[in-house]
């Protein structure tokens, strides 16, 4: 499975961006995908998480109410609607996709957010 990103880049806080995340190869191995991020001297983080058939969804408590995970499964597609951005959302937004045996990453997308 491949994963690529797109969407990313610098708004002002109060701003709006979508990230996309477009899968190949064996999408239909997969089980559920997610969007990490990681801002400079933290770890990678959950942000947030979509099942691929139940559409089951969670978030992290930080972005709860601001972002939201979609997919659209006949695209092999996940997004990312993140509003009302806050300069701590400032991260390299990663792309994830995993099942009971595999793990997969994209290469990730830089979102900067500034006050």
């Amino acid at each position: 499975v491949q994963l690529v990103e797109s969407g990313g880049g610098l708004v002002q806080a109060g701003g709006s961006l979508r990230l996309s995340c477009a899968a190949s190869g064996s999408t239909f191995s997969i089980d559920a995908m997610a969007w990490y991020r990681q801002a400079p001297g933290k770890q990678r983080e959950l942000v947030a998480a979509i099942h691929n058939r139940s559409g089951h969804t969670n978030y992290a408590d930080s972005v709860k109410g601001r972002f939201t995970i979609s997919r659209d499964n006949a695209k092999n597609t996940m997004y990312l609607e993140m509003n009302t951005l806050k300069p701590e959302d400032t991260a390299v937004y990663y792309c994830n996709a995993f099942n009971s045996d595999s793990d997969y990453w994209g290469q990730g997308t830089q979102v900067t957010v500034s006050s």
